[in-house]
């Protein structure tokens, strides 16, 4: 089986919609070999490529437009291609946790590798790199809640915050995220151990009554 056939053969079973580099294809043949197929199957029309060593099967969505991967799935991709982890923004995932009401203008993720941008149509996704304690928990509710304690910062997280996402954040998860405090910075520490003598439930209770 040539090279080009191997790599038609795992395309046939890759899902339509979802995005693939050439690190699929590892041992069908050499890196040159790959490369040429691809250009090859992209440019009959079989994948399109949607970045720089970024493919998708075509998959037309009900209007006849060309659907785009999630921005999130293109992020998870591309790391895995360095073996690196990543997370959502800080900006995102402070969102998510009702802490902000900033809504990112872009979708940027947190990574463990090389900080680069892939541009989707009109969209780009970003990956911009970070120290690994920052990613300790990536991939899980607690490793969101990391990622936007570290975002908001210093001066803008107190222990109710904590309280905050305590409520959202299963009890496992948040158990998790207080284990973490040999990957925290100094005060992010101080204040998760405010919050646990009690004092972000007082403040709670202070504007309760």
């Amino acid at each position: 089986m040539t090279v080009s056939q191997a790599i038609r053969e795992h395309i046939a079973a890759q899902p339509a919609g979802e995005p693939f580099t050439p690190a699929l294809f590892t041992g069908l043949g050499s890196r040159a070999a790959i490369d040429q197929s691809l250009m090859r199957l992209a440019k009959a029309g079989s994948i399109e490529c949607v970045g720089h060593g970024l493919y998708i099967v075509p998959k037309p969505s009900r209007f006849g437009i060309k659907a785009q991967p999630a921005p999130e799935v293109v992020a998870k991709t591309v790391a895995q291609t360095e073996g690196a982890t990543i997370e959502i923004h800080g900006a995102e995932a402070a969102r998510r946790f009702g802490l902000t009401t900033q809504v990112p203008a872009q979708a940027v993720f947190y990574t463990t590798g090389s900080s680069r941008a892939i541009r989707l149509g009109k969209m780009v996704v970003r990956l911009q790199h970070v120290a690994p304690r920052k990613l300790v928990l990536a991939g899980r509710p607690a490793g969101q809640a990391l990622s936007a304690l570290w975002y908001l910062g210093r001066h803008q997280v107190t222990p109710d915050m904590f309280r905050r996402i305590a409520e959202k954040l299963p009890s496992g998860e948040f158990q998790a995220l207080c284990e973490a405090k040999r990957s925290m910075p100094a005060w992010m520490v101080a204040v998760l151990n405010r919050y646990e003598r009690g004092e972000g439930m007082n403040a709670s209770s202070a504007r309760a009554g």
